[in-house]
């Protein structure tokens, strides 16, 4: 629930285009930067709007779109591809999650492919940048606060053709996380649909955590799949450079990719600090893994 003192978000124009002098510019800037934090002092939020904000919490989600520069894409890009490129050539700690117990002789060319890379910002520079995201960042602020620490990032590659699926789940039945209010970042490097591993949600299931069985085959996967109806799944839809937010209890999947298309997808998640795993008991610390992205106490 919404805390009452947010208010509707008050809108501001950019500047007029044009060659104006050195002082107007300085001027029309100052003007810009008074607006905005005037609308930001009075709505509560820097880039959702009341209405987005209430949506993730009534439904667990929200398609946000593109963030991302075309530039900082194509270079995201790259870097990614090079990364993977590592994984494959066991250089860097990739799995493939659509590898189950029985099939452990896998033919990337005749089986099912869902890459992982946990930890990527880890080993490039490109990506530690990344989790850091003025933009990104001030969106999760909007959703959690203004205090965001890491819980863990990583990348997911679904190739052409034989791109693995992954079955209905919530996040905290893996982390078991208290109290459970995590949020993650979901961003693709290529534009993405149902139909090549778009990420899907079932509203309102945040509001509930449920029993997960293991996925059949799978030493890695959990499944929720018998228990949930694919018809109240919605699609998030996005353009290259977009993002979906969803909360540590949502349920959610990405279905097989059987186009021609690549899908390179990164999650980013995020806590509040204090954030305690269920496990141990133990406030999980703030550590070289687990940075302050954004601290203002």
């Amino acid at each position: 629930m919404l805390p009452a003192t947010f208010a509707a978000r008050q809108e501001f124009r950019m500047p007029p285009t044009g060659l104006p002098q050195l002082a107007e510019v300085q001027n029309q800037e100052n003007d810009q930067m008074q607006s905005a934090e005037t609308a930001e002092q009075e709505s509560g939020f820097k880039v959702l709007t009341q209405a987005q904000v209430a949506s993730f919490w009534e439904n667990g989600f929200l398609v946000v779109g593109k963030v991302l520069e075309d530039d900082l894409i194509q270079e995201m890009r790259a870097e990614y591809d090079e990364e993977f490129a590592l994984g494959r050539s066991g250089d860097r700690p990739v799995r493939n999650l659509a590898v189950f117990e029985d099939d452990h002789d896998h033919d990337e060319e005749e089986g099912q492919e869902m890459l992982q890379f946990m930890q990527i910002s880890e080993h490039n520079v490109q990506f530690h940048k990344l989790i850091y995201h003025q933009g990104i960042l001030d969106i999760i602020e909007d959703v959690i606060g203004p205090n965001i620490q890491l819980f863990h990032n990583q990348g997911l590659y679904k190739p052409p053709h034989h791109g693995g699926p992954i079955f209905w789940h919530q996040d905290n039945a893996y982390w078991r996380c208290l109290p459970p209010n995590l949020v993650s970042c979901w961003l693709t490097l290529d534009d993405v649909d149902l139909h090549n591993g778009a990420m899907q949600f079932i509203p309102g299931s945040h509001l509930r955590p449920m029993i997960h069985d293991q996925a059949q085959g799978s030493d890695v996967l959990l499944d929720m799949g018998k228990l949930v109806d694919d018809n109240e799944a919605v699609v998030g839809d996005l353009p290259a450079g977009g993002i979906t937010l969803h909360h540590c209890q949502t349920l959610h999947r990405t279905a097989p990719n059987t186009t021609d298309r690549q899908r390179r997808a990164l999650a980013i998640h995020f806590m509040t600090p204090g954030t305690k795993s269920a496990r141990t008991g133990e406030t999980i610390p703030v550590n070289f893994s687990h940075p302050m992205l954004r601290m203002r106490f």
